[in-house]
């Protein structure tokens, strides 16, 4: 067999076994090796059993004296007893329908025993406890992800039939890589990941894997043209922008101000500019945009500003012809929905020249669109764009100087591992006058009173969304609120006469268009959705965020959702709604009412959810990373950084190492490398 067999044809797996194991995404050899355990149980230092600490995870070290047989209990269930003892004490330990695991218990045999000691003074006991012998080699015991109908003994057994399998697994690093970082090879770390003897074992083996994954993501965002240095010849030596800045009637933030000055430097160097600008909601991206685009046109250079949705780019097109009145700068607007003849005319003069500025959705990457002289291109509220189409959107011109922009703040040690080597600039300061957004968390008890507040609102002139995770009440567990339900038992009743209008992502997107237009001009005072509420979408009369069954999202998107609100003169509120008994997520709830910095905000995520509330491996197209963690690696996500440079410095890397490029082409299933 070989890494891409089937799991179904491993010894011991099947058919049955095999569907059980898909759960887990475990579908050939290579998949279930890289199944790394959760977490280990550590057997190498058993307290006593008279110091183990009350109904708490412990292990102890005991000799097995009476094993007792099963007696049926009140529910149909067998109870099995066993009586073992070491030096300071006697536990007894219960287990219930388990005789097979009970016949493995030897009568003066020493085990270690690992599970929550309770009882009381007089008998101490140890419920269903997992154990192995005393003299067992391997002190680790590794806990794996699990699956209704699988164990954790069950992987480490295919899991070690999968090695017994493959002769050896081939190292795709380059030797001097693996020399240079004192690394072990791949086949011993996959090895001891999940049979080391020690916890040096395991620890060299998750450096290992760890920097892997690093490594690749990293090399992978560069063979796609993300974070490599190119020579561009939209060189811009000198910008005088300052009769731009003089027409808006406002002043720039200094963070704006510092910002647009990184730009301007990073256009004069004649290689292609590679920056992501980030910022929170409200801190004048666009702004910042429109300046670089007036001075690519300053120069004879024309600026594509691509996004995710029609009604963004509008939106976005509003703004650039308001800010441009009185300047010689021809924009243009190119969506899905631009008439055939329009379209034409649009795309004739763009490759003609006479357009300096377009703006546009994913219909901008058309083979059909072509620039006379393309300088600069924009991706804005970038998480919602595959890596492909931003890619795709840079070569449309020659090496173009490419701007990303996110309004999801996202923590540094995140940013350079998904943008790699591009440069970072952050906004991070809000306009003058901007309100805060009141947070407040609150149980569905108080709904009523909720709605007291709402209609209030409403009355004053103002609008509202309510955000709902789910769109059917078929579609997921009962106690998640679905926005149809929702809309039909609890805003109608409630509020009679107050305009409403659901949306959610199965809507078709002209009628999602319609309803969000709608709401924009004031047409709708309420609107129940889903998270496909637009990022982005500017409504200033829109005071008040309702978030249902808010333990549900991360705190990124928890603070994206608030960011909807607060974009006028006007005092705005986020009410968070949760039921949630859990400690943890009452919590981070919490949190979010404590601050409305969205780099603490993000932080937060990354420490106590990972990366994932960031973006979703769908949105933004790389391998997910299974055991690297962006908070806690740190000096091997630098390690590999430097690797991946030098590498990359190698001439015709590519066809000396055959394997590592074969190895980045699984991982970046589908995209052209």
């Amino acid at each position: 067999m070989d890494l891409n067999s089937e799991i179904r044809f491993l010894k011991g797996v099947g058919e049955k076994r095999a569907q059980q194991l898909n759960r887990l995404g475990v579908y050939c050899l290579r998949d279930l090796l890289y199944l790394f355990p959760r977490r280990y149980i550590d057997y190498s230092s058993p307290c006593e059993i008279s110091l183990a600490p009350y109904d708490e995870p412990c292990v102890v070290k005991a000799t097995v004296l009476k094993v007792s047989g099963g007696v049926r209990i009140k529910g149909g269930r067998t109870l099995f007893k066993v009586m073992c003892a070491d030096d300071s004490a006697r536990l007894e330990l219960v287990f219930f329908n388990s005789e097979y695991t009970v016949k493995k218990l030897q009568v003066g045999c020493d085990y270690l025993f690992y599970g929550r000691v309770g009882g009381n003074m007089l008998t101490r006991e140890m419920a269903s406890p997992i154990f192995i012998p005393a003299d067992e080699a391997s002190t680790q015991q590794p806990v794996y992800p699990l699956t209704q109908g699988i164990s954790s003994a069950m992987i480490s057994k295919f899991v070690a039939a999968a090695f017994d399998s493959i002769d050896c697994i081939e190292e795709f690093l380059p030797r001097e890589i693996i020399e240079n970082y004192d690394l072990p090879d791949l086949d011993l770390a996959l090895r001891n990941i999940h049979f080391g003897r020690d916890k040096r074992d395991i620890s060299r083996a998750k450096e290992r894997l760890i920097f892997d994954e690093f490594f690749m993501l990293q090399l992978g965002m560069a063979v796609m043209g993300e974070n490599t240095e190119k020579h561009t010849d939209a060189v811009i030596e000198s910008a005088d922008i300052s009769p731009f800045i003089s027409s808006l009637g406002f002043t720039p933030t200094d963070a704006q101000n510092r910002v647009i000055d990184d730009i301007l430097q990073g256009f004069k160097i004649g290689t292609a500019q590679n920056r992501l600008v980030q910022g929170d909601v409200g801190c004048g991206k666009t702004l910042v945009a429109a300046a670089a685009c007036f001075a690519m046109a300053q120069n004879g250079w024309q600026s594509c500003v691509m996004v995710p949705t029609e009604i963004l780019a509008n939106q976005h097109y509003k703004s650039f012809c308001d800010f441009f009145r009185g300047f010689d700068i021809n924009i243009a607007l190119l969506t899905s929905s631009t008439k055939a003849k329009e379209r034409r005319e649009i795309l004739q003069q763009l490759k003609n020249g006479e357009t300096d500025i377009i703006i546009g959705t994913h219909s901008l990457i058309n083979s059909e669109v072509e620039f006379a002289k393309m300088g600069l291109c924009i991706t804005d509220e970038q998480h919602r764009f595959g890596v492909r189409q931003r890619t795709l959107a840079g070569l449309k011109g020659t090496n173009p100087h490419i701007i990303v922009m996110s309004a999801t703040p996202i923590p540094r040690t995140l940013a350079l591992i998904i943008y790699g080597n591009m440069e970072i600039s952050v906004i991070d300061q809000m306009p003058k006058g901007r309100k805060p957004v009141e947070t407040y968390f609150v149980g569905t008890d108080k709904r009523a009173r909720m709605f007291g507040f709402i209609d209030k609102h409403i009355k004053m002139g103002r609008q509202a969304y309510i955000v709902l995770p789910a769109v059917d009440p078929s579609e997921n567990i009962t106690e998640l609120q679905s926005v149809k339900q929702y809309y039909d038992e609890v805003v109608r009743p409630l509020l009679p006469d107050v305009r409403a209008e659901i949306l959610h992502g199965k809507m078709k997107a002209k009628e999602k268009d319609d309803i969000m237009a709608r709401f924009k001009k004031g047409e709708i005072d309420l609107l129940c959705s889903t998270t496909v509420i637009e990022v982005g979408v500017d409504v200033p009369n829109a005071v008040l965020m309702i978030i249902e069954n808010a333990e549900r999202y991360g705190l990124s998107a928890l603070h994206q959702l608030r960011g909807r609100v607060g974009r006028g003169s006007h005092q705005s509120y986020c009410i968070l709604v949760s039921d949630h008994k859990s400690e943890a997520v009452r919590q981070r709830l919490k949190f979010m009412c404590s601050t409305q910095d969205g780099f603490k905000v993000s932080q937060y995520d990354l420490d106590h959810r990972g990366p994932g509330d960031f973006f979703g491996k769908r949105q933004h197209g790389l391998p997910d990373l299974d055991i690297a963690s962006m908070s806690e690696d740190i000096a091997t996500l630098e390690k590999s950084q430097t690797a991946c440079r030098q590498l990359l410095s190698t001439e015709n890397w590519q066809q000396k190492y055959p394997l590592l490029m074969e190895r980045l082409k699984l991982l970046f299933e589908g995209f052209v490398l």
